[in-house]
């Protein structure tokens, strides 16, 4: 209800962490109540908090990461709005998002690997990437391309964010998914990478 928000807006607006573990007590309520659009309206509130600066608050890092979470509970139905947001303009909520994305699992797969196909900028490439890499799921081996390709890729940035999903997606692919030439294809690129001095 409109009036459920409001509450939930002030009790997330509030710099008091005691206040903001209401908001989000209330939220968790909330989430299987509401409609698409007050869902909607969650999310925004809830993600405003992946815009704190820990350094500056560190006592609000665990509701941030309860705050990834949450994000994370709202469902599939939001991944295209959540793939938007590695947009975010800022380092720390990118992040947050890219985390809540790896919570959600498998099925924000295929949303992040048509958002990195659609995409030309290696710095948007590299936050996907890292999204990826959140995920624990035997099922990333179908991004496993995507990050050999980009493991060869002129820009620092998405290469090295590349070599480290390549390390990430080998912690939740079992070694039976692999053919032996795609696992030496994999360890050659993340020696490769690791060995250079100037990567």
């Amino acid at each position: 209800t409109k009036e459920s928000l409001d509450i939930v807006k002030k009790f997330l607006a509030s710099t008091r962490a005691e206040e903001i573990q209401q908001g989000l007590a209330l939220v968790k309520k909330e989430i299987s109540k509401t409609t698409s659009t007050e869902a909607g309206s969650l999310l925004e509130m809830v993600s405003t908090l992946f815009y704190i600066d820990p350094l500056d608050q560190p006592d609000l890092v665990p509701l941030v990461d309860e705050a990834i979470s949450i994000v994370a509970q709202f469902g599939t139905s939001n991944i295209p709005s959540l793939v938007q947001k590695l947009d975010a303009g800022d380092l720390k909520a990118q992040m947050a998002f890219a985390h809540a994305l790896g919570r959600i699992g498998a099925d924000a797969i295929k949303p992040l690997m048509m958002e990195y196909g659609a995409s030309i900028d290696p710095a948007r490439r590299s936050f996907i990437l890292y999204a990826l890499g959140k995920i624990k799921s035997a099922e990333i081996v179908e991004a496993l391309p995507l990050a050999l390709e980009a493991a060869e890729s002129p820009s620092l940035e998405l290469r090295d964010t590349a070599t480290r999903a390549l390390g990430k997606f080998a912690e939740s692919i079992p070694p039976s998914r692999l053919s032996e030439k795609v696992r030496h294809m994999c360890i050659e690129k993340l020696q490769k990478n690791l060995a250079d001095p100037n990567p």
